[in-house]
């Protein structure tokens, strides 16, 4: 077990006990934990895992393929300086963009081409992509998932959108987990080789790719109202996009072995990434150190303090909007995002700190405005 930052609240102290008992499992050769490692369900968020000849679905989660996209917008950052248009934004991000799915007048009729030719392991996934796939894509989801217009501090606009695989993703882990082997303690795995990994690999490359179209297509919907609002066009010259939960072959210690990330960047030599803060404070995009005691990986947010039902029944709703102070929001979404307000999570200048030797910080940007599903 490797820590990159010490525990200091209760619930971090849970968080140390899963990544200690994670790194028990069969095969599991080392666990690393990041500065926002918080408690999951089962294992940690905020760490990474190498296993030898074996996967474990459960250290992936269900959100397969969930990560970042950031992209500049190619407008100034005070052009939502008034509430008349920020309320325009809000509203059209509404529309475009639900949190759970489509209104069927807005549904594809088939997925982009990659996500339709790759078949999946099963005739019921099979029927869960033509029709949650394509119902979902270009949806949010909930939780701390995000769209953020954000300035630099060259006072451009950019976008940072959060989202991944949505019920497709939790579809692949539920099927696959019922295929698992009995580990000594513990959630179960497959074996990489067998029919049953292999199946599960393929499947969960589907998912990144459907996470990476999901992320696309909100900024697509994003560049198209905003073209009608502003008479301006993203530069994609300027496109990041990462994911933060997910397995993959990787070369550690000299060997080839399975690297799980749950909550947790990549950060080889120079890899871009992007690191968001809580909902208000700031956000980075970075690039990797290629630190190989940390298998090539840093944070990926700013991880929670306070878990979800607690911050609901000790955060009010007045302290959010404190919290929120100067940053464009629903005001009638802020009863449902009481578990969302930055005080229940770390602070990202402090994980930055913690992790220097993991990332280099590209560039710094504040919100101006965040949307969050309910």
């Amino acid at each position: 077990v490797r820590l990159f930052a010490s525990a200091q609240s209760w619930i971090e102290g849970e968080a140390v006990r899963q990544l200690y008992a994670t790194s028990k499992l069969d095969g599991v050769r080392l666990a690393v934990g990041f500065p926002d490692l918080h408690p999951g369900k089962g294992s940690p968020v905020g760490a990474a895992f190498v296993t030898e000849g074996v996967i474990y679905p459960h250290l992936i989660g269900g959100d397969i393929g969930c990560g970042m996209l950031a992209i500049a917008c190619g407008l100034a950052a005070d052009v939502l300086s008034n509430e008349v248009t920020a309320g325009r934004v809000l509203a059209e991000l509404n529309r475009w963009i639900p949190s759970n799915k489509h209104l069927r007048q807005r549904v594809p009729e088939q997925l982009p081409g990659g996500l339709v030719e790759h078949s999946l392991s099963s005739s019921t996934l099979e029927n869960s992509k033509a029709r949650d796939g394509r119902f979902q894509l270009g949806t949010l989801g909930r939780g701390n998932h995000f769209v953020e217009l954000q300035s630099d501090i060259d006072g451009q606009l950019w976008l940072m959108v959060h989202s991944g695989s949505r019920g497709m993703g939790q579809s692949i882990t539920a099927h696959h987990m019922k295929r698992t082997m009995p580990s000594r303690s513990g959630p179960g795995h497959l074996d990489a080789s067998s029919p049953d990994g292999l199946a599960y690999l393929s499947d969960v490359d589907w998912a990144f790719e459907y996470a990476r179209q999901n992320r696309l297509a909100m900024a697509h919907a994003v560049e198209s109202f905003m073209n009608a609002m502003f008479s301006s066009s993203f530069d994609w010259s300027t496109l990041i996009h990462c994911h933060h939960n997910h397995v993959r072959r990787e070369v550690h210690f000299g060997e080839e072995l399975w690297v799980h990330r749950k909550g947790a960047l990549p950060a080889d030599e120079n890899e871009p990434g992007v690191i968001p803060g809580s909902m208000g404070t700031h956000s980075f995009h970075v690039a990797g150190r290629g630190e190989s005691l940390s298998l090539r990986s840093s944070s990926h947010g700013a991880g929670r303090t306070v878990a979800r039902h607690l911050a609901r029944q000790t955060i009010s709703r007045r302290e959010l909007n404190q919290q929120m102070k100067g940053i464009w929001f629903d005001q009638r979404r802020a009863e449902a995002l009481r578990d969302e307000a930055p005080s229940a999570y770390k602070g990202i200048h402090r994980v930055m700190r913690a992790q220097r030797e993991l990332t280099r910080i590209i560039r710094e940007l504040k919100p101006v405005l965040a949307y969050k599903g309910v």
